[in-house]
């Protein structure tokens, strides 16, 4: 664990810190030619452009130490956020460069959860919008919240992309992770839903059989969202009329048939 602004590690600065000490030198040098020379200015003993070049000599001296004292600076890297610091990839002695990996440092406490939605579903999104999510290695449901969407849909997959943000003070989750999100787009209490086998595709849409007096009757129906197994219809069918689900694809109009009740597919 590491904190905020805590020195991970130094690289040796042996000779910027010399370069340091030579431009001090120079720095200290010509400030005290410009205190000279504007002693001078006063008494008329020199012209302005004289004390122009002393002063104009001091001030680069002073850039150049400030120059020489931020590239010191980085020979010092501190850890630029809180989080966990993982395996070390370098050993003491070894030349780095800026493209060179030292470690990897995560911010664990909080993750973000990358995912995309159908553009269908664009306008029901906003931010703020809660989900919950399960990862791979656990049954347990975890809770997010929607903190960006991106501006517009990509062109190539039709889908949204937005970001959640998930609280793990507990440290059970881990960076990288696969995550089944699940995201309430709306809620109906009243849907109607039909086993998935027992649509049958057709020209312009879908078709049902239902069951009426003993017969196989075909019924168009309107269709919506989706679950694993169930498709939740819009129109066409009503509440109490009997599915059939079984040989379906072999069925006609007015087709004989004996039904065995099934709760879960009525």
């Amino acid at each position: 664990k590491v904190s905020k602004g805590q020195v991970l590690f130094r690289v040796n600065g042996i000779e910027l810190q010399a370069q340091l000490s030579k431009a001090k030198t120079a720095q200290q040098l010509a400030s005290e030619n410009q205190r000279r020379a504007k002693l001078l200015l006063e008494k008329q003993a020199i012209s302005q452009e004289e004390y122009d070049i002393s002063n104009a000599d001091f001030e680069s001296a002073k850039a150049e130490s400030q120059l020489i004292a931020a590239q010191l600076s980085k020979t010092t890297v501190r850890a630029p956020f809180s989080g966990t610091i993982g395996l070390r990839s370098i050993s003491k002695g070894t030349y780095v460069t800026p493209t060179t990996p030292i470690a990897k440092l995560v911010n664990t406490n909080q993750l973000k959860i990358t995912f995309s939605i159908p553009e269908k579903y664009a306008s029901q999104m906003k931010v703020g919008n809660e989900l919950t999510f399960t990862v791979s290695d656990s049954k347990e449901e975890y809770q997010a919240k929607i903190y960006a969407i991106e501006p517009q849909v990509d062109v190539a997959t039709r889908t949204l992309k937005m970001r959640a943000i998930a609280e793990n003070k507990e440290g059970k989750l881990y960076p990288g992770t696969f995550a089944n999100v699940q995201l309430p787009l709306e809620t109906v209490n009243d849907a109607l839903l039909v086993p998935t086998e027992s649509l049958i595709p057709i020209q312009n849409g879908k078709v049902i059989f239902v069951s009426e007096d003993g017969k196989a009757k075909q019924v168009e129906v309107e269709t919506g969202t989706r679950t694993d197994s169930m498709v939740r219809v819009l129109s066409g069918i009503k509440v109490g009329d009997t599915i059939l689900t079984s040989g379906v694809m072999s069925l006609k109009n007015g087709t004989a048939v004996k039904v065995n009740l099934n709760n879960s597919s009525n």
